[in-house]
């Protein structure tokens, strides 16, 4: 018997890589930054973008892509904030890809925008999959997820610039050692970004507002 064996996943996977290259070369002609925000439903995605609007909206001009199965609280609240926002449906699926992003920016209209997050769908596993076209990929570990995810979803760290620990307000109720997390992403990553932050309280996000400041600022340069 003769037949051909096709390998669906990594075609798949090519064709995603190709659109996402496309994508993040278009945003650096516009001089726009995509950032691929991941993290676990509950991880406080939303509340962090509302933080890093507050902070970086009177500078730079923010859209954000809220993706999820289903439901639009997320984008309501964002939009309260003052940002660009439009909500994404995922019908289902666990993660965004390259294509639904490219289709989400295009309805945004990045060309009139310093600065996009997507806010991925909630889970560690598909999102590290899946080059979206970002510029920055950007996780979250909260605190009362414990300090041995690195281990369980090494991925995820593995692919992301910056690893954000939030929650370090409820640090003293968890058995949680930042340091422990920090070896165990760094082992994976040696050149992760780490910022303690609490969404609640704000602190940290100073920090990291700089951080992205400087990052956009010099990226322009660069261009």
């Amino acid at each position: 018997m003769n037949y051909k064996i096709i390998d669906v996943k990594e075609r798949l996977l090519a064709d995603n890589d190709r659109i996402a290259a496309e994508t993040r070369a278009a945003l650096a002609r516009r001089g726009v930054l995509l950032v691929n925000l991941m993290g676990s439903p509950g991880a406080g995605k939303t509340s962090t973008l509302l933080q890093l609007i507050r902070r970086l909206g009177g500078e730079f001009k923010i859209g954000v892509m809220e993706a999820d199965v289903d439901s639009d609280v997320d984008a309501r609240a964002v939009s309260e904030a003052g940002a660009a926002v439009i909500q994404l449906h995922t019908g289902g699926l666990c993660h965004m890809d390259a294509a639904m992003t490219a289709q989400g920016l295009e309805a945004l209209e990045p060309e009139e925008l310093d600065l996009v997050f997507l806010e991925n769908v909630g889970n560690l596993v598909c999102p590290a999959e899946f080059d979206v076209g970002a510029g920055l990929r950007m996780m979250i570990l909260s605190v009362p997820e414990g300090d041995d995810k690195p281990l369980k979803y090494p991925l995820m760290f593995t692919v992301s610039d910056l690893m954000l620990v939030n929650k370090m307000d409820a640090a003293a109720v968890f058995d949680f050692d930042p340091e422990a997390a920090a070896q165990r992403a760094r082992a994976l990553n040696p050149n992760i970004q780490i910022f303690p932050v609490s969404a609640k309280t704000g602190k940290g996000f100073d920090a990291l507002a700089d951080w992205l400041r400087q990052w956009l600022t010099e990226g322009r340069r660069r261009d």
